[in-house]
C-alpha cells in the first residue's frame, strides 16, 4: 500500500518513548546520509531573489493553529523567537496578540517582504556589533527581525525568551552546524520555556535537502540532556512538487520541548 494512505489526517500524541503509533514512519538507519551537505548564505539568498520559497507558508502554519493553545499556555506578553523566520505570517499573528516577536533572518529581501505585505511600516538601523548586519522594527515595537547570519547572533544581547517557533529552521540549518545551532536556541531560553520544533521525515537517499531529514534520535542527541522532549502530532504533508524531490511520502512531526 502506498505510505500516503496509510496517514493520510492521522495525528497521533505520544512520547518520544511510545512505540505504537498511527503513522509508522521509517527511520532511516543511515542518518548520516546528508551530513556533508553544505548551502552557503549566498545560496540561500539567491532562492529569495529568485521566488524558490516554496517553504513559505502564505496562510501560515496548520500545525501551530492547532497547537497553540499548548505553546502559548495562556501567557501574555510573551517573548517570541523566530530562527530563520523568513516572512512567516506568524510572527504579525503573535505580535497581534500583544506578544513580543524577535526573527532573524540572512536575506533583507525576505524581511522586506515580510512588512510590506503584512502592511506594517518599519525602521532599520545596523547592528553595531556584527559589521554589515542590520536590525528592522515595526514602529509598534513589537517585531524586530535582526538580518545577520544565525550564527553571529551571540554577539549581540537579545535578551532571553519565553518561546521558540521552530519550522523551517532546524530543517534548513547544514547538517554539520546542528549542535551549534541548537547551543545557540537554548542559550536564549528563559526559564519555563516551550519551545515548538517542526521537522520532516522522509527518504534521505532520494533528496538531498534543504530541508533536511531529521531523525527522532538527533532530537534526542541535540535536545535531549536538557529538555523534555514530547511529539504532539505526525501528519503526512506530501503534495505534488514532492515528486520532484524524487520521494514518495514526506511526514512532519511536531515536537514541544520544556524543561527537565
Amino acid at each position: 500500500m502506498h505510505l500516503r494512505h496509510l496517514f493520510v489526517g492521522k495525528g497521533v500524541h505520544e512520547t518520544m518513548d511510545d512505540t505504537s503509533t498511527l503513522i509508522d514512519v521509517k527511520e532511516y538507519p543511515d542518518t548520516e546520509v546528508q551530513k556533508n551537505r553544505v548551502l552557503t548564505l549566498e545560496e540561500w539568498r539567491e532562492k529569495w531573489v529568485d521566488g524558490k520559497i516554496g517553504f513559505h507558508q502564505e496562510q501560515g502554519h496548520q500545525l501551530l493553529k492547532k497547537h497553540l493553545d499548548t505553546f502559548l499556555k495562556g501567557e501574555n506578553v510573551l517573548r517570541v523567537f523566530f530562527p530563520l523566520c523568513g516572512k512567516a505570517v506568524e510572527m504579525k499573528w503573535f505580535a497581534d496578540r500583544g506578544h513580543c516577536v524577535v526573527g532573524v533572518e540572512i536575506s533583507e529581501l525576505g524581511i522586506r517582504e515580510f512588512f510590506t505585505e503584512q502592511n506594517l511600516s518599519y525602521s532599520e538601523e545596523p547592528i553595531m556589533e556584527i559589521p554589515g548586519a542590520k536590525v528592522f522594527k515595526s514602529s509598534s515595537g513589537n517585531i524586530s527581525l535582526y538580518c545577520c547570519n544565525l550564527f553571529d547572533l551571540p554577539r549581540v544581547n537579545i535578551g532571553k525568551f519565553d518561546r521558540i517557533w521552530d519550522r523551517g529552521a532546524l530543517v534548513a540549518v547544514n547538517p554539520g552546524d546542528r549542535k551549534c545551532y541548537t547551543d545557540i536556541m537554548l542559550s536564549l531560553t528563559r526559564k519555563g520555556f516551550r519551545y515548538l520544533l517542526a521537522v520532516l521525515s522522509y527518504d534521505p537517499t532520494k533528496h538531498p535537502g534543504p530541508p533536511f531529514y531529521v531523525p527522532d534520535a538527533e532530537i534526542k542527541n541535540l535536545f535531549g540532556s536538557t529538555c523534555n522532549i514530547h511529539c504532539l502530532e505526525k501528519v503526512d504533508v506530501f503534495e505534488e512538487r514532492h515528486k520532484s524531490w524524487g520521494i514518495d511520502y514526506i511526514v512532519e512531526k511536531l515536537y514541544l520541548l520544556t524543561e527537565k
